[in-house]
């Protein structure tokens, strides 16, 4: 486990785990985003998931983490089983539906798992910081928003709820593992994903090797993901579950911004309203 006993209070520390791990989380979706104009999503999802199965061991190694308990392990695997099943589910709902419905539903039931299971387990945070938390899922709702109108179908709803659902069960996993270990669970995570989402990709025969210019950005995504992973798993170490998911939500304001400021996509008012709630939400929960 990477020591985290410094003079900065724990409150600080998961701020700038969380906001770490939305921004490099935002920059593979990015990367890979980008990535999946050239080359196949499955196979852009699986290289991502195996840069980070080198990459963990690696930091493992180095840093003398002990394996964890077979319970670490265990909850590594849920991790990754549920984190690529949100993925698969993510990315059927955005190829069938609309990405201005189906990308803020998710966000918001993402966070709103960890955030639940969070008070339970830990009490109800301070009243500013549950102001802050509402302002964050606002702050995802606009910056997520496209601002495509029309029909809401089922498959709207339904695909967008069942990958945050995925989604929220990852995090909670990794706050349950990340008091023992870190590394070695992600690691064990990255595994159980590449499984799952090969085994899919070939079942559909939908992986294909990508080309080697476009190789250097699936990597890019990978290095992003892994870190982003590794991020908030410091950040649930340290602190609140729910402050950590919360802060790491964030991530598709970082998406959002890279797209604007490489690609030089124009942000719409609604989104760039979301930059200053998420920017607010922030301040709250720091207080």
């Amino acid at each position: 486990m990477i020591g985290t006993n410094t003079m900065v209070s724990p409150e600080i520390l998961i701020i700038f785990f969380g906001l770490a791990a939305a921004a490099t989380w935002g920059a593979a979706d990015f990367s890979g985003g980008f990535a999946t104009r050239r080359a196949s999503v499955y196979s852009v999802v699986i290289i991502t998931q195996a840069v980070g199965l080198v990459v963990l061991p690696l930091l493992a190694v180095y840093f003398s983490e002990d394996l964890p308990p077979m319970s670490g392990m265990f909850w590594g695997v849920v991790a990754g089983i549920s984190g690529s099943a949100g993925l698969l589910l993510l990315y059927h709902a955005l190829s069938k539906g609309k990405m201005g419905v189906v990308a803020p539903i998710s966000a918001v039931v993402t966070v709103a798992l960890p955030v639940v299971y969070g008070s339970i387990n830990e009490g109800l945070p301070a009243g500013y910081q549950i102001a802050g938390f509402v302002l964050a899922i606002g702050a995802m709702w606009l910056i997520s928003n496209t601002g495509e109108k029309g029909e809401i179908k089922k498959q709207d709803v339904v695909y967008p709820l069942l990958a945050g659902v995925g989604f929220g069960i990852f995090y909670i996993s990794v706050d349950l593992f990340s008091e023992s270990a870190v590394f070695w669970p992600l690691t064990i995570a990255k595994v159980s994903s590449i499984v799952m989402i090969l085994g899919f990709a070939l079942l559909r025969k939908s992986a294909s090797l990508p080309s080697k210019s476009v190789l250097p950005v699936i990597i890019l995504a990978g290095i992003f993901d892994a870190s982003g992973n590794l991020f908030f798993a410091l950040a649930s170490q340290v602190g609140r579950l729910d402050i950590a998911t919360v802060m790491a939500s964030l991530y598709p304001g970082s998406t959002v911004l890279l797209a604007w400021i490489i690609l030089k996509e124009r942000l719409s008012s609604i989104q760039w309203l979301g930059v200053v709630l998420a920017l607010a939400a922030i301040a709250l929960i720091a207080l």
